[in-house]
């Protein structure tokens, strides 16, 4: 027997008595979503916490996933897990799902679930499907069809929250986030966190002990018709974290562009935002690579980053997974980050960013100045 196979069928063990008591693991006050129970003051407290579940009243035309990405130590791993649930425009199809993205392969994997099986803590971010878990501080997985089996438990530690500063608007969206009828909604719940853990993916050992995650959400109707995503928190300064989102955002008929992100570092949180009124610039240098200038009042912030491998993920429209969109994982992304005279007060680069280019993003370049 090779130290591998041995390794394997160790791993296969403790995964399968580790399973056990996933399965017997009942969330915190918990609620099935099909059953669509009365919750008092969950809407308030949904309100204040949009990392929890957010659409426990909805029936039809409406998602909402959560993304985790987690990156191992050395940085040869790069995975990504995206549950949610999925209901179409009339609602006769709703299904959970569970997507995965290699960012090392670019290869992807949908495993759907029935609407049953997919339930919810009305007190704390915690979800569950099928066998599977969710929450800020840990993900279990138990998945397996015809082709494909993925097994194993990440913690994750350490925790940098996303803080506003402001009680009723406590999310990244600001102040948008009050605003009735949005598309879509974005939420950040770990800016970065420390994971340990093991999957095993296809009889291959994914090692993530002392490597690094993030997790992100979007709920809503839908996607929007075009977009440009970037994230990593992978730089040589262990404790930063960045992401950038610049969108066509559709609302009462008509659309605007609008963008939000932040940077972390030397543990302090800088915003910025289309409500912020921070000054963006984009050039579209070609298909693949971007330079971006934002400032603010204190600080400018120049980006080039450029997508590397690419896998196809689903995404929605009017509730249904019926989207394809490209997303690289392992995109290179330099950041210099000047003081108001102008001075160097950080300047770093990785190989281990999040990036999505998505419908006409070119209209985006000198639109946000």
């Amino acid at each position: 027997m090779s130290i591998k196979t041995f390794h394997v069928r160790n791993l296969l063990i403790y995964l399968s008595l580790s399973m056990s008591s996933l399965q017997a693991q009942d969330l915190r006050t918990e609620i099935n979503f099909s059953e669509h129970k009365f919750l008092p003051f969950y809407n308030l407290k949904k309100l204040n916490n949009p990392s929890i579940f957010q659409g426990n009243n909805k029936t039809k035309n409406y998602f909402e996933g959560w993304y985790f990405k987690m990156v191992s130590e050395n940085g040869s791993s790069v995975l990504s897990v995206i549950p949610g649930i999925s209901l179409s425009a009339d609602g006769k199809e709703k299904h959970a799902f569970i997507q995965l993205i290699n960012g090392v392969t670019a290869q992807t994997k949908y495993y759907k679930f029935p609407i049953e099986e997919f339930s919810f803590s009305k007190k704390d971010f915690e979800i569950k499907i099928g066998d599977n878990y969710f929450s800020k501080d840990s993900v279990i997985l138990h998945l397996k069809d015809s082709d494909s089996f993925v097994s194993g438990k990440i913690e994750m530690s350490n925790q940098v929250e996303y803080t506003s500063g402001k009680c009723m608007v406590p999310g990244i969206m600001g102040w948008y986030r009050l605003v009735p009828f949005m598309q879509c909604y974005h939420g950040v719940v770990s800016l970065s966190n420390k994971l340990r853990g093991n999957l095993l993916i296809n009889n291959e050992i994914f090692d993530f002990n002392n490597g690094k995650g993030y997790v992100e959400k979007d709920w809503g109707s839908g996607m929007p018709s075009a977009w440009i995503w970037m994230q990593s928190n992978h730089f040589n300064d262990s404790n930063s974290s960045f992401m950038l989102s610049i969108a066509d955002v559709p609302w009462l008929g008509k659309s605007f562009t609008g963008f939000l992100g932040f940077f972390y570092y030397n543990h302090q949180i800088y915003r910025f935002a289309t409500y912020l009124r921070t000054k963006l610039q984009l050039e579209i240098a070609d298909s693949n690579e971007l330079k971006i200038k934002i400032k603010n009042r204190k600080n400018t912030f120049l980006l080039n980053i450029k997508s590397n491998n690419a896998g196809l993920l689903k995404a929605p429209v009017k509730g249904s997974m019926d989207r394809r969109i490209p997303e690289s994982i392992d995109a290179t992304l330099k950041i210099t980050m000047l003081d108001i005279k102008g001075h160097i007060l950080f300047i770093d680069s990785t190989n281990i960013a999040g990036l999505e280019m998505v419908g006409d993003y070119q209209k985006f370049q000198g639109l946000l100045k």
